[in-house]
């Protein structure tokens, strides 16, 4: 079992819903840790039909928070709504 004080902490992430620079709305449900890596994972759903392919996800904390370039402009790649 590793050792607790070897993790990072947790990171700040608010729960609730998103949009991806694409268009789609997310709920983030949880932050959960991958046993191997112990690197932080968000965790959320799709909020729109998503027919056969799945309405869960998990991306790297860094991936949910890091910014695209899109068109010459910088943004986030998942924006917090109100």
């Amino acid at each position: 079992m590793p050792d607790r004080d070897s993790f990072t902490p947790r990171p700040e992430l608010e729960i609730g819903k998103y949009r991806h620079y694409k268009g789609g709305e997310y709920e983030v449900l949880t932050l959960a840790m991958n046993k191997a890596t112990h690197e932080w994972l968000v965790v959320y759903r799709a909020l729109y039909d998503t027919g056969e392919t799945p309405d869960v996800w998990v991306r790297t904390y860094k991936d949910f928070t890091a910014t695209v370039a899109i068109g010459g402009m910088t943004r986030q790649r998942f924006e917090k709504l109100s």
